[in-house]
């Protein structure tokens, strides 16, 4: 059986779209007339691999982190209450409201009837399902622990998603004062200042400097706003178009790893979601070298991506994992540690995961101070622009005060 996504009308005449499972096409125009309904559209829900086309790229399916997370705990507490594979897939699609999830939960089922593994299946949808979800699914598995792998999962796509959310929500106050800043800069200098500059130059008297660059600042947004704004959209664009390339994201990334404070933000997340993976990956029965790779594939970072891979080829001829990172001189001394303790000791997951906690406790911590220094200078900046902006209007008065005198 295949699963079908179908528009049709029902008896008040108004078009009603779902999924269902059936043999054919023909099958799911029967089923719906049983129902009562008139089929207009039937098509089986797209698939994940299909032509390799730019268009069947754009319309794969994909799950955000935060429906990923539920999918994976209700497939997880379904499976370990002994129900089968199919028919937790089953429970979970009928759980769902959004039809696309549900086509694609039910299209995954599918799948699996036909003799393949979940992670097998999984894999057709690698935009809703990534590397280290089908790597662990299948280590999981193989090792008949399926239902704690995918508590595991939906763990840690529950973590990625609290820390997502702490990061929107502590964005939200800097960038409502850098919104206001730009409006009230823009406003003033745009239509404030050109009108009260008039009366100065009507009067012919020589302006202080401060206001001459004042003036000259107003004459510039009014002439040349349009053009800033364009320039800085293309610039964007052109920036975006550019870390497409695979040169150029890499010197980018590279050059990111050595700015001050960016650094150290960089580097300690890529080390947070390294460990993190890794230690999903190794203690779900995947290979160490295996468990490298698909770690390294979700890092953020390009650069430390190659550094990751380039060290999968140093554990594979021998060395430690501690010292593979090490030589790549970019991974935190104090996750170096832990690991090299974790493998004297026989405890390598259990510090992998205290190392992804440590390091993660870390990045939150600096981009707590960051954001939390952000608003008080946006602030300072603010008050200082407005500030100069009253000055330069204000030497004038007071000059032209002291000519009446």
């Amino acid at each position: 059986m295949a699963a079908f996504q179908y528009a049709a009308l029902n008896s008040r005449g108004k078009e009603q779209k779902g999924v269902l499972e059936a043999d054919s096409v023909r099958h799911v125009r029967q089923l719906l007339r049983d129902r009562g309904l008139v089929p207009l559209t039937v098509a089986v829900t797209v698939e994940a691999k299909g032509s390799g086309s730019l268009w069947s790229e754009l319309i794969r399916p994909s799950l955000g982190v935060k429906t990923l997370a539920l999918v994976t705990r209700q497939l997880a507490t379904l499976i370990a209450a002994a129900i089968p594979v199919e028919e937790a897939l089953l429970a979970v699609s009928e759980q769902s409201d959004n039809q696309r999830v549900k086509g694609m939960l039910l299209a995954v089922r599918s799948r699996v009837l036909e003799g393949f593994s979940l992670a097998n299946s999984l894999s057709d949808y690698p935009k809703a399902f990534p590397a280290i979800y089908t790597a662990t699914v299948a280590a999981g598995e193989a090792a008949g622990h399926l239902d704690l792998v995918l508590n595991r999962l939906a763990d840690y796509t529950e973590a990625r998603q609290v820390s997502r959310q702490k990061v929107q929500q502590a964005m939200v106050y800097p960038i409502i004062l850098l919104l206001m800043t730009v409006a009230i800069l823009s406003g003033l200098l745009g239509y404030v200042v050109p009108d009260i500059v008039k009366v100065f130059r009507d009067t012919g008297q020589e302006l202080p400097g401060l206001t001459v660059g004042l003036i000259a600042a107003s004459d510039f947004a009014k002439s040349w706003s349009l053009a800033i704004v364009i320039g800085v959209c293309v610039l964007i664009v052109a920036f975006r178009q550019g870390l497409k390339n695979s040169i150029f994201r890499l010197n980018y990334d590279r050059r990111l790893l050595h700015l001050p404070l960016i650094s150290k933000m960089s580097r300690g997340f890529n080390a947070a979601q390294f460990t993190s993976t890794l230690s999903i990956l190794n203690s779900s029965g995947v290979p160490l070298v295996e468990s490298m790779k698909i770690s390294g594939e979700v890092l953020s970072n390009s650069w430390l991506r190659e550094k990751v891979a380039d060290a999968a080829v140093r554990v594979k001829e021998g060395s430690s994992l501690n010292k593979a990172l090490q030589e790549s001189g970019y991974f935190p001394p104090m996750m170096l540690h832990m690991i090299a303790s974790g493998e004297s000791s026989g405890e390598l997951d259990d510090m992998l995961s205290r190392a992804s906690s440590f390091m993660q406790q870390e990045v939150d911590l600096l981009m707590g101070i960051m954001l939390s220094l952000f608003g008080p200078i946006m602030l300072l900046v603010m008050g200082g622009i407005v500030f100069t902006i009253v000055m330069a209007i204000l030497l004038p008065i007071m000059n032209l005060n002291q000519l009446i005198i």
